[in-house]
């Protein structure tokens, strides 16, 4: 029966008294029963621990392991929120998320103390899971019921924190009636139901795994595989060992399965579907033809301010129909922008004009930020959604990622998304990631480069560049760099503001193609100390913070 509750905690209390399997990590399993009853445990004992007129936040510093649901589950049933941590921020980063976020009580494992080593936590107080005096703690509450009787729609369950890579990241809250109605959501849409595994191996700090995994697991009494943590080579593994059916990704992570070595019996899996972002339609028709499963695109700012749902007749390479409300405007006019057209080989012609940000003019259940007024005052001007993300809309009401607003490149006077360029280099059959952005040209605007992890061999990257019949003619990369692993963050996201920062004077061999020239050739450090290379100016400072830029310096 399809789950009607309007709160998690409702989710939660009803597996109490289900004995079927429900939550599998290496060697442990647990029933939905125990899950249930795990949750409520916490839940009571979260309650004494909260100190009085305390705001009931609860910071959750763990990897996948069965204590982040069942801290998810005790926080819905009590009234409370989890804010996930990131364990890959250090010192006064780290510090700042947990004060920021104004956590009482602190959820952690021992494997995780050397990051909170010397750090200024006033008032916070330290749950080590895996150490005898945690299950000493919670010994008194183990039987407890769970009780949703006191949740509301309304009560905050998660802060969770926005990638940051324009300043200190945002702590973005969700209710719980926003979280189950995601999970009904997601979950009618791929017809999840209680015989189903969820294979959750994004870090559970994030939301998308909460989100797009978790949530429609639980609303439709599903069970849930954990990974402790994302794991291209055991991938395939996991998911046969626990049977999962569903996972989702996010950033690089199928490019990282796709790079393990291939095997006769990869089809021989028990997955049906994989719903994530940035996977692209290369590596999704790869994976497919691969595992014989089926990729869903989709899209949805992290904020839940704005989705879009992929549908049967998407043309390839778009998200999915505009809802209504939604909208691409022209940043500096405000102005919609014109119906995308198209070549007869598929390439963008109109970028200029048909390229702006995606706004959701409808009402939507962004639900704001924590203690960041301006940052919610920037999202919500004019009373729309401003996404922050790059889209075209072609003449059906299709859309089409084009990037992030901040990863818009402008050469020669023409404005690039750095996304379009990704997915057309991504093609290049030696390069198991691709990484596109804009770094400063010498005189004006930026110019593209591009780094690649895998094979790289110049004169073929050049051939591949003439034969894509979508590679507009100021789109091919000025600069290339090869790298053996792309740089991610904790959710496999490239960490392209680092890859800006650096340019082309960095560790890792770069090649270049100088102006006028077809091929490319090994950049040299007088090639990037040269005139057509450098970007050091005499005053100003350069994007990210970087060495003075030619740019910074006419800016002035």
């Amino acid at each position: 029966m399809a789950f009607e509750g309007r709160t998690i905690a409702e989710a939660v209390a009803a597996r109490w008294g289900d004995h079927r399997p429900g939550l599998w990590f290496e060697e442990q399993v647990l029933t939905h029963h125990e899950v249930a009853g795990g949750a409520a445990a916490r839940a009571a004992l979260l309650r004494d621990l909260l100190p009085p007129g305390a705001v009931p936040h609860v910071g959750v510093l763990l990897d996948n392991t069965p204590e982040f649901p069942l801290w998810l589950g005790a926080a819905a049933l009590a009234g409370a929120a989890v804010a996930g941590v990131n364990p890959t921020r250090r010192g006064a980063e780290l510090a700042r998320d947990i004060r920021h976020t104004e956590c009482p009580v602190l959820v952690t494992e021992r494997a995780h103390l050397p990051l909170l080593a010397g750090l200024e936590l006033p008032g916070v107080r330290l749950l080590v899971t895996d150490d005898p005096a945690y299950g000493a703690l919670l010994a008194p509450y183990v039987g407890a019921f769970p009780d949703a009787s006191r949740a509301a729609p309304g009560d905050r369950i998660l802060l969770y924190f926005t990638s940051g890579s324009t300043g200190a990241p945002k702590a973005a809250l969700c209710s719980q009636g926003r979280l189950a109605a995601a999970g009904r959501s997601l979950a009618g849409q791929f017809g999840v139901g209680p015989d189903d595994v969820h294979y959750v191996c994004m870090p559970m700090f994030h939301g998308n795994a909460v989100i797009a995994d978790w949530a429609p697991a639980l609303t439709a009494a599903a069970g849930v595989a954990l990974r402790r943590r994302f794991s291209a080579s055991g991938f395939l593994a996991d998911v046969r060992r626990y049977r999962a059916t569903y996972f989702t990704y996010v950033g690089r992570a199928v490019q990282y399965i796709l790079a393990t070595e291939p095997h006769a019996h990869d089809r021989d899996n028990p997955l049906r579907l994989g719903f994530g972002t940035e996977a692209g339609a290369v590596d999704a028709a790869a994976f497919e033809e691969r595992f014989g499963v089926r990729l869903v695109e989709g899209y949805g700012s992290s904020e839940g301010g704005a989705a879009i749902q992929w549908s049967p007749g998407t043309p390839r390479g778009a998200v999915g129909r505009a809802a209504p409300g939604l909208v691409v405007l022209d940043q500096e006019t405000g102005a919609q922008c014109p119906a995308a057209v198209f070549d007869s080989g598929g390439r963008l012609l109109n970028g200029e004009q048909a390229i702006g940000e995606l706004v959701n003019r409808a009402p939507n259940p962004f639900e704001g930020y924590w203690r960041n007024p301006e940052a919610e005052a920037e999202r919500r001007r004019g009373g729309w959604y401003w996404t922050g993300d790059l889209f075209y809309r072609d003449a059906d009401g299709y859309l089409y990622f084009a990037g992030r607003t901040d990863d818009r490149i402008r050469v020669d006077g023409e404005n690039l998304a750095a996304a379009m360029i990704e997915n057309i280099v991504a093609r290049y059959e030696g390069a198991d990631a691709v990484a596109v952005y804009g770094v400063p040209d010498p005189v004006t605007g930026d110019q593209v480069m591009a780094t690649v992890a895998g094979r790289f061999e110049p004169l073929d990257f050049a051939e591949f560049l003439l034969a894509q019949p979508d590679l507009g003619t100021k789109m091919a990369p000025r600069f290339v760099r090869v790298v053996e692993r792309m740089p991610v963050t904790a959710t496999n996201k490239i960490q392209r503001a680092a890859l800006r920062r650096e340019g082309v004077r960095c560790a890792d061999p770069v090649w270049w193609r100088p102006p006028g020239e077809q091929t490319y050739r090994r950049l040299t450090a007088e090639d990037a100390e040269g005139p057509l290379v450098s970007t050091r100016g005499p005053s100003a400072e350069g994007v990210d913070g970087g060495a003075p830029t030619a740019r910074g310096a006419a800016a002035q």
